[in-house]
């Protein structure tokens, strides 16, 4: 079992880190999605507004450039490193007039707007130059059109990029990796961040982990912790407990009187591999639905339900969005969403009730700061609720979608460009969502048994009677 656990928990991260973004629904008049492959009137070339892409698609299929200062094919090595990085669009919504058209990876997902080009770029089709300055200059060029968190996570990008001024033609490629992870020490963002492979070791620059995972890896171990704290649970909730969704969830009632769902990320239910398809955005969905209407259904007349996002690692913003309509008694405006750069208004997320069992008595939602990404939207969305209380510690602070930047000689930048803010305009991007109560839910002396205490004060809370 343990094994087991651990195996798929090392796997999570690549579980799906899309998120869902949109650009608002002004005139002109787009047409529903259809699929890239049977639609001759999305052949062409389109350049993204914001994004730094431009697509030719043709009957072949689309060929992706990274556009900027320069513009660059997508190096074909960029793709193994990273899901999102070979992930393409497969759906595509036509504007009326023809010269704009919003392409999506997936149904309901990110949406991003082109217009159309007469040509491709006489630039895109050079070959690049993949000399040391030339990636650093491409790459400082991502980062300041890109990246939206400057203001909030300094120095600027033109303090940043001072940084690169020692490279020249005959650096290494360890000089360049170093001098690209000086550009970015200290920013201290999670999805943000540098993979590549020198002299035949595949390397990660990535900051912004908070305190208390490092601090757990450096005493038992994330394993130990991880495995830990679900036997815990399991243990804890004794025959009502269900470990469900390739071991990602973990849901029974205590007492008969509180239900409890711990979700680790948000998605991985299914068994479909085909990242990014259909077929696995129906799978996911489909599993996540059935946990949760066995789980809602078993909920029905408790004195209260905790929502344990205090591990919770991110994914698919749908299943975010899907938790938190098991919890709403009316549709709410969940968040907003904008790209940098791309000079469209925020779009308004709203979250729908669920069609299937809900609950709407009280409902506590436990976070802390390993809590980031698609768990921070889930607990962003929840707290619109008038019937959910956020209880533990102040999560991560990293909302905004990884935006896959490849560099010219198959490096792969990610970096956060999308605002996320909350219902009435707030941004939580680096500061985190801070909890209505404090609790130590990982204490650094026994982050394991404390993980369980932090769950029985909550029930002491939900079920005190006057």
């Amino acid at each position: 079992m343990t094994r087991k656990l651990t195996a798929l928990f090392l796997a999570l991260p690549a579980a799906a880190c899309t998120h869902v973004a949109a650009d608002s629904p002004q005139a002109p008049q787009y047409g529903a999605p259809t699929a890239i492959a049977s639609s001759e009137a999305a052949q062409g070339v389109w350049q993204s507004r914001g994004y730094g892409y431009i697509l030719d698609v043709s009957a072949d299929g689309i060929t992706r450039y990274q556009y900027g200062d320069t513009c660059y094919a997508t190096p074909e090595e960029t793709k193994a490193l990273s899901e999102m990085a070979g992930a393409e669009y497969s759906l595509v919504a036509l504007a009326d007039d023809g010269r704009s058209a919003r392409f999506q990876l997936l149904s309901g997902d990110t949406r991003v707007t082109f217009d159309r080009l007469d040509a491709l770029p006489d630039a895109c089709v050079r070959n690049p130059d993949t000399s040391p300055p030339a990636v650093a200059a491409a790459f400082a060029d991502h980062f300041e059109r890109h990246y939206a968190f400057f203001d909030r996570r300094g120095p600027s990008a033109t303090q940043r990029a001072a940084r690169l001024a020692s490279l020249d033609a005959d650096s290494s490629d360890e000089e360049l990796w170093q001098a690209l992870a000086g550009y970015m020490e200290g920013l201290s963002d999670s999805h943000t961040k540098l993979i590549g492979v020198v002299d035949g070791e595949k390397r990660r620059v990535q900051d912004g982990q908070g305190e208390t995972l490092p601090h757990i890896r450096e005493g038992i171990g994330e394993n130990k912790f991880v495995v830990g704290t679900i036997v815990g649970a399991l243990e804890q909730l004794g025959d009502s407990a269900h470990h469900v969704g390739n071991d990602r969830v973990v849901w029974g009632t205590i007492d008969g009187r509180v239900g409890y769902i711990s979700l680790l990320v948000m998605g991985g239910f299914s068994d479909n591999k085909d990242f990014a398809s259909e077929a696995w955005a129906e799978a996911e969905l489909a599993a996540f639905d059935a946990i949760m209407d066995e789980a809602m259904t078993a909920f029905a007349g408790m004195d209260a339900v905790i929502v344990d996002l205090s591990n919770n690692r991110g994914g698919w913003d749908r299943i975010s969005k899907a938790l938190a309509s098991r919890f709403a008694a009316a549709p709410f405006t969940a968040y907003t969403t904008q790209a940098h750069g791309s000079g469209i208004a925020p779009f308004a997320h709203v979250v729908e009730p669920a069609s299937g069992p809900t609950y709407t008595g009280p409902v506590y939602v436990m976070t802390s700061d390993i809590t980031v990404s698609g768990g921070e939207l889930a607990t962003l969305a929840m707290r619109q609720l008038p019937n959910v209380t956020q209880l533990g510690s102040t999560t991560r602070g990293a909302f905004s979608t990884p935006l896959p930047k490849p560099l010219p000689n198959g490096w792969l930048l990610e970096l956060s460009n999308e605002t996320f803010a909350a219902a009435d305009g707030t941004v939580y991007e680096e500061t985190g969502l801070a909890p209505e109560i404090e609790l130590d839910i990982y204490p650094a002396a026994a982050p394991v048994a404390g993980h369980w205490q932090a769950v029985e004060q909550i029930v002491a809370m939900a079920t005190t009677t006057d």
